[in-house]
């Protein structure tokens, strides 16, 4: 590997936490011995999972389970929606694809991932997995309590999901945890859609949803670090609690975890309807201005040029950085699913193999301003004397997250070479 994408690599990490800086109450109160650490422990939780031979093997063991998943969804999609859901056709197929149909039989994945998410929370095995990774970022980076174990949870379920399991807390937490609760929400994806994100870029790389799950581990640091740059503040006193219970039964945590999941799935459809149809509208509007460079102007050639500097500094080659850079753009301005849809869409010379996997990592997290929104309305309905304060930070935390992210990318570039 070229060194010079190393240092790249290397100065993006300190330009990221540079960068959060000037959004900071206090940038002198700032623990810098915290934000070494963090920075450390990415490494740690990057090279642990991806070099270290018995835990990498484990992957594919998530890729079989993946696979057994999406064959048991297709059974489910075939008998309600027929051929439309991935059934046998009433005529003679000449290419494959297009009986594909995206909402029929890729997205419904959504609704079984959510009840099983529901259903292993209620069985005790979630908050086990949980509590176990939550201890490493409290004796690493001294980040306990309520705030904490959300942090955590939200590698497995979704951001507004997570803030469920300490909603008696949620009116006594200070501003840091606030921040905390909604950057790690942004910065990080739900199990639920982590695993449609490995069927759509399967082709990409063959343990894909290790590094997906990578990303997710290693943005608690990063939220934990970018919370900490914007908002220092002295570590809350909480008591040991455990959180209250949410489901009622196993019939209780499948039927809401399937009500959840539904409500996600119609969500990402009507999202993605309404997002692309903008997009388009604002690409025909945007046409009509003189060409530049010989190519027609676009949202992602704009998205591109803006964003290329950060692809740069993640140890992207600068030939392949506005590309990088449309779907970072394409990620923070709609959502990260298009921007994964995008992704996988490219032509195989389009990227490198490296830069390809610095851009999964940089793209894994809900960090859009679709999410703002989301997340004021949702902890807000759980705590409503809180949502002007949360209004307040929700700017505060899109950065940060995306900040995160960015920080993981450039991690995963070095640890990767």
């Amino acid at each position: 590997m070229d060194w010079m994408l190393y240092a790249q690599a290397s100065l993006g990490i300190v330009v990221f936490v540079l960068l959060a800086l000037p959004f900071s109450r206090a940038p002198r109160s700032v623990d810098w011995k915290l934000v070494g650490s963090a920075i450390v422990l990415q490494f740690v939780i990057c090279i642990l999972l991806l070099k270290v031979p018995f835990i990498s093997a484990g992957f594919a063991y998530l890729t079989r389970a993946v696979n057994a998943l999406s064959a048991a969804t297709l059974k489910g999609t075939s008998f309600i929606f027929g051929y439309l859901g991935g059934g046998a056709t009433p005529f003679d197929v000449t290419n494959p694809n297009a009986v594909v149909t995206f909402a029929f039989q890729v997205l419904p994945l959504v609704i079984i991932m959510s009840a099983l998410s529901a259903l292993l929370w209620y069985w005790g095995i979630l908050p086990v997995v949980v509590r176990a990774i939550s201890k490493v970022f409290e004796k690493t980076l001294g980040t306990r309590g309520p705030a904490g174990l959300v942090a955590t949870a939200n590698i497995f379920v979704g951001q507004v999901e997570a803030p469920l399991l300490v909603r008696p807390y949620i009116s006594r937490m200070t501003h840091y945890e606030l921040l905390l609760l909604m950057t790690a929400g942004m910065a990080t994806i739900a199990g639920s859609v982590m695993v449609i994100y490995a069927s759509m870029l399967g082709n990409l790389f063959h343990d894909i949803l290790g590094h997906l799950l990578t990303k997710s581990v290693m943005s608690v640091p990063a939220s934990i670090l970018f919370a900490h740059v914007m908002l220092p503040e002295p570590p809350p006193d909480h008591d040991g609690s455990p959180p209250p219970r949410i489901y009622g039964g196993t019939m209780d945590a499948i039927t809401r975890g399937t009500s959840d999941g539904l409500n996600i799935y119609l969500g990402i459809l009507a999202m993605l309807l309404v997002l692309i149809a903008f997009v388009a509208l604002v690409n025909s509007a945007i046409s009509l201005l003189p060409a530049f460079g010989g190519e027609v102007l676009s949202l992602q050639r704009i998205a591109g040029w803006i964003f290329a500097p950060i692809a740069w500094l993640m140890g992207i080659p600068w030939s392949e950085a506005p590309a990088v850079g449309s779907l970072i753009g394409v990620k923070t301005i709609l959502n990260e699913f298009i921007a994964y849809i995008d992704l996988s869409q490219l032509s195989p010379d389009a990227l490198s193999d490296r830069s390809r996997l610095i851009t999964v990592y940089a793209l894994c997290g809900f960090a859009n301003l679709s999410s703002m929104g989301i997340l004021i309305g949702g902890i807000g309905a759980m705590s409503p004397e809180r949502k002007l304060e949360l209004g307040e930070l929700a700017p505060r935390a899109l950065i940060a997250a995306t900040l995160g992210t960015c920080m993981s990318g450039a991690v995963v570039g070095i640890v990767a070479g």
